[in-house]
């Protein structure tokens, strides 16, 4: 069955049934890029031009649906980030990462949507931009390798160009150009119809670590050990995973060391003190090449990309995998387990979720 955001498209009607659509009217935008006026009105130009698009047209039900719950969606966190410059410009910076949160929670919590389509629609959102200003990255091609690993390029250069067309501005034919030499820039590098495709998993992990990585250099692997990473909301179901599949190894975890010290949550120098005794464990383990369990929430990027820098140190080989169920399932499985997580904790933590991309390990799995 399709999956749709909503079956209405009338403007009056989606302000009246989403309050992130009815904040928009009150955006402001800078008149040199948006001579259009306010987010709403862009964003009801950008839905006219899509739906105007042959290509569009030809998509299927499904897809043409993803591609208009994104565009409706794609500059949603305006509203949090447009700030008036000293000099009178409006400038919106971050408003595409924030918003590929905003669009997740959304589409987990308030309009149950499967794990893919949620996170099709999410990277959309974060990555609207990026065919306007790839080559102004510091390095391009890792930038554009990275995004083909979490986005379809083909989608997000048709979201682009009815950002673009979408609009009043001075330099509007300039701007299609640039999505034009994106189009181009991703079927040279073999990421158009598909993403990027690298000699291996190993390979794939060394070119996104490593500065100057060929994309196309396959590394000896002499890897050793394993470490299993656990990524995932509190209630999830972590433990049970870990019981069911990996029982037959060592578990470091944070909660347990936690509870064993009777230390609180809570606590920045409680927390700090058994982090350092799960780090000083996991050393053990890694330079012995002793596969073990890392069992901890780590919903932020910058969590565990700290953890996988410690454990490649050893040469281990990482695989994160990432736990969620439906959410009303999971404020159930929270509600019975044995040590409840208080509803305002939960949702600040849902909050930072940032769901683990492909580039972040060896491997990377998804549970859901």
């Amino acid at each position: 069955m399709k999956w749709t955001l909503t079956k209405y498209r009338a403007w009056d009607d989606l302000e009246k049934m989403f309050p992130w659509v009815n904040d928009m009217k009150h955006i402001p935008q800078d008149a040199i890029h948006h001579t259009e006026g306010n987010v709403a009105i862009h964003t009801q130009m950008v839905l006219e031009a899509l739906l105007s698009f042959p290509a569009y047209r030809n998509l299927d039900e499904q897809q043409q649906e993803l591609l208009w719950a994104s565009a409706l969606l794609h500059d949603v966190e305006k509203r949090s980030t447009t700030v008036t410059e000293d000099d009178g410009r409006i400038t919106s910076r971050g408003h595409a990462r924030k918003g590929e949160n905003t669009a997740r929670q959304i589409l987990f919590q308030d309009i149950p949507t499967p794990f893919a389509l949620r996170e099709h629609i999410a990277s959309l959102v974060r990555y609207h931009g990026l065919p306007l200003w790839v080559l102004e990255k510091t390095n391009p091609q890792k930038t554009l390798l990275e995004a083909s690993l979490n986005v379809d390029m083909k989608a997000l250069a048709l979201l682009a160009r009815a950002d673009a067309t979408g609009r009043i501005c001075r330099d509007q034919s300039k701007l299609l150009e640039r999505i034009d030499f994106f189009e181009a820039y991703c079927q040279e590098q073999g990421c158009w119809q598909t993403p990027k495709k690298f000699p291996s998993a190993l390979a794939r992990f060394h070119y996104f670590q490593k500065e100057e990585a060929s994309p196309d250099y396959d590394p000896f692997d002499d890897l050793k050990g394993k470490v299993i990473m656990l990524s995932g909301l509190p209630g999830m179901g972590k433990d049970r995973y870990i019981q069911k599949h990996y029982s037959d190894l060592p578990m470091l975890s944070l909660d347990n060391i936690r509870r064993e010290h009777k230390l609180k949550p809570d606590d920045a120098s409680a927390t700090g003190w058994a982090v350092q005794q799960a780090k000083e464990q996991a050393k053990i383990y890694l330079r012995k090449g002793q596969p073990f369990v890392w069992n901890a929430t780590n919903i932020t990027r910058q969590m565990r990309t700290q953890w996988v820098d410690l454990f490649v140190q050893y040469k281990a080989h990482v695989t994160i995998v990432y736990l969620e169920v439906p959410y009303k399932e999971w404020l159930k499985q929270n509600s019975d387990r044995e040590h409840v997580v208080p509803a305002h904790v939960l949702q600040r933590l849902m909050n930072k979720l940032e769901v683990p991309r492909l580039d972040e390990a060896h491997e990377v799995e998804y549970v859901v």
